[in-house]
């Protein structure tokens, strides 16, 4: 019980941490964009 227990703890923080870097990617992303100069 235990193990299965650290199991679904690990997989949640694992989920929360790809959640985190997706979110960060896409924020840097959205910067990059606003802050690009235009190119017209």
């Amino acid at each position: 019980m235990r193990k299965l227990l650290a199991l679904i703890a690990a997989a949640i923080g694992a989920a929360a941490v790809a959640k985190s870097v997706k979110d960060n990617n896409a924020e840097a992303r959205l910067w990059a964009e606003a802050t690009d100069s235009p190119t017209n």
